[in-house]
């Protein structure tokens, strides 16, 4: 049969295969990568289906095994954003499980038995110490009232399987990242102190144990208040390794006696933003070598470097993204991604390349028909800045749109503030793409893999130049002919959400937003925000003494006047990073003022949506939101939300 000729049909209802349900169900959440014995492989896997937990799986040899089935979930809150949830050391398994936040103990094939008690306590970040038969861990204390809005006590803790706690080291705001020696006799360990985000400046230790397990001397060997360091590691030869920004770019150092050795300087992101606890990008494949992924231009690279020479060799891989990395003798195993590979866990051998893919985040992708591919793009933006970002174009092989029309296009601004968005498949990316609307993934000033000065763009302007950076985009976009500029839609979670209501509040491209758990309030941010978080403010937007002023200038609260646009929004109702009210309060503003506006409440889901059932009506109301506002729905079709004011 000759090839039938595409149907035309409007940009935003193209017809797809790739249903909300398909983006619910298709991707695996993998994360949280460990080694054991024998290039034993573990991870993490999300299981949407099943209330959103997170269980523990093994690779050994051909086979994979779930260790901690149903109802269990291994999560840590600690920060609230958690991570560094397990540990792995010989036969020994030591996780947190979510629910009653004790910790448990797995040996061998024997069931997991907590040995903590239901307590204030949350653990994270562990490190195992057999010889004293014990892990040393992260401990945050959470006050006995939980009314009295206190903050939590943080210190690193050594917890007995006999479920005694002894506090090694107490007195800073925050700690992270306890790293046994080889031998056992030492351990290195990060802090920081509020107002400072570790990414701003934090502080690597180093003590002896002595033999009644205590710490003896503790010495700051690198750091400070305007350096940030990340992920101590230890070398086989018992070398004290790290990351450090003090050259503006997150390159590895070596501990000596004269001070940090710098191994391999360039101009790239060997690091990344302490969100979650745990996360690797570089690890000992020998003794006289480190594999390491590293980020140039928001794009990641794999290469091997000699521990003595400094001497990088680049390693060929398909990836775009390495998200983390655990170094075995003579191997890798990484979580990665391409724009045609979406996330997979991989065991790749540093000698040959050769790669065994272990388990992929979508079972079956879609075909590659209905797959845009994104362009890496740099565009001008306020003041002489250069911006970056993924563009994804409309793709569909069964429709074109109508000649001469051009597409609705969907601007991100990203959470983190400091995130970074990659190009890795992304099916939440192509469920737009694939119905018409293009796509721009913004990583505007702030954003993590261009060094610590692109980083540092937001200091004092969060809501400003992230801001701007996505207007710029948008502009862009409609000026090469690549969106219709009456069709500018603007999209975020978390912090990427105040980006979207400044935007909508403060300029006048855009034409409909969607704010997912988005800031609307910065006051109110600062007041309800949990420890982690609670000066960050004070580097985003202005010192305490200046806050109101600013505050109240940047906030789309207090600006609802000068917003015309309709919204929509998503809101967890278990969100303790942002709290429900924050998005309850826009609502009602764009109600009284009479702007068609869509709220989404969820219960059981907190910052970011874990459930399938809620991708699924998420993803749907916003379609349905976009297209009732641009007159592409169709009225015989069920409406998933109420739109008010319409």
């Amino acid at each position: 049969m000759p090839n039938m000729a595409p149907a035309v049909v409007p940009s935003g209802v193209w017809p797809s295969p790739i249903s909300a349900a398909t983006v619910a169900a298709g991707a695996t959440p993998l994360s949280q990568l460990a080694l054991g014995p024998g290039g034993d492989i573990y991870w993490l896997a999300g299981r949407p289906a099943e209330g959103g937990r997170s269980t523990l799986l093994r690779r050994r040899g051909m086979e994979t095994v779930e260790l901690t089935p149903l109802p269990q979930n291994v999560r840590s809150r600690v920060h609230e954003y958690g991570g560094g949830a397990y540990a792995v050391c010989g036969d020994t398994l030591v996780f947190c499980q979510d629910g009653d936040k004790r910790l448990y103990r797995k040996v061998g094939d024997a069931p997991a038995e907590p040995f903590t008690h239901v307590n204030r306590q949350r653990f994270a970040d562990f490190a195992i110490d057999t010889a004293r038969n014990r892990v040393v861990c992260v401990r945050e204390q959470h006050p006995q009232d939980p009314a009295s809005h206190a903050h939590p006590d943080n210190t690193l803790c050594a917890v007995g399987f006999d479920g005694s706690e002894t506090v090694l080291v107490l007195g800073n705001d925050f700690y992270s990242s306890p790293r046994l020696s080889p031998d056992g006799r030492q351990l290195a360990w990060l802090s920081w102190d509020h107002p400072r985000m570790p990414w701003q400046g934090t502080e690597l230790w180093l003590a002896s144990i002595r033999d009644d397990g205590a710490l003896d001397m503790p010495v700051k060997v690198a750091g400070g208040e305007d350096e940030a360091i990340c992920q101590p590691e230890w070398a086989p030869d018992g070398s004290l390794y790290f990351v450090s920004d003090r050259s503006g770019w997150w390159n590895l150092y070596r501990h000596t006696k004269n001070g940090p050795h710098a191994v391999c300087p360039m101009a790239a992101e060997f690091g990344a933003p302490h969100w979650v606890f745990g996360n690797a990008m570089y690890g000992f494949t020998s003794a006289s070598e480190i594999t390491a992924t590293y980020i140039e231009q928001g794009v990641s690279k794999l290469a091997r470097i000699d521990v003595l020479t400094g001497q990088l060799t680049a390693m060929d891989t398909p990836y775009g993204e390495i998200r983390e990395l655990k170094a075995g003798p003579g191997f890798v195993a990484v979580l990665a991604g391409s724009p045609v590979l979406p996330l997979e866990l991989a065991r790749i051998d540093v000698a040959t390349g050769a790669r065994d893919v272990l388990v992929k985040s979508i079972d079956t992708a879609p075909d590659a028909g209905y797959l845009s591919v994104p362009q890496s793009i740099s565009y001008p933006s306020a003041n002489g800045r250069t911006a970056h970002a993924f563009y994804y174009p409309p793709a569909n092989k069964d429709v074109q749109a109508p000649p001469g029309t051009k597409p609705p296009a969907i601007v991100i601004g990203h959470g983190g503030p400091t995130g970074m968005t990659v190009n890795t498949l992304k099916l939440a990316t192509q469920y737009w793409t694939s119905r018409g609307f293009g796509v721009l993934d913004v990583n505007y000033g702030g954003s993590t893999g261009f060094g610590r000065a692109y980083r540092d763009l937001l200091q004092g302007q969060w809501g400003i130049v992230d801001v701007e950076d996505c207007v710029a985009g948008a502009r862009y976009l409609a000026q090469q002919g690549m969106a219709d500029p009456d069709r500018l839609i603007i999209r975020g979670s978390s912090a990427g959400g105040l980006t979207t209501l400044s935007a909508l509040t403060f300029h006048d491209v855009f034409k409909l937003g969607a704010s997912y758990y988005g800031v609307s309030d910065l006051k109110g941010l600062d007041q309800d925000s949990h420890k982690f978080e609670s000066h960050y403010n004070e580097y985003l937007i202005a010192p305490a003494a200046e806050a109101d002023a600013v505050y109240s200038q940047r906030s789309p609260i207090h600006h609802t006047d000068k917003l015309a646009c309709p919204m929509i929004f998503f809101q967890g109702l278990d969100d303790m990073v942002v709290p429900p009210s924050q998005s309850v309060a826009m609502v009602q503003a764009l109600k009284q003022r009479g702007i068609p506006v869509a709220y989404v409440e969820l219960e059981g889901e907190g910052h970011g949506f874990r459930k399938a059932d809620t991708i699924i009506r998420t993803l749907e109301a916003e379609l349905y939101f976009y297209q009732r506002m641009f007159g592409l729905h169709d009225a015989d079709l069920p409406a998933p939300v109420e739109i008010h004011n319409l």
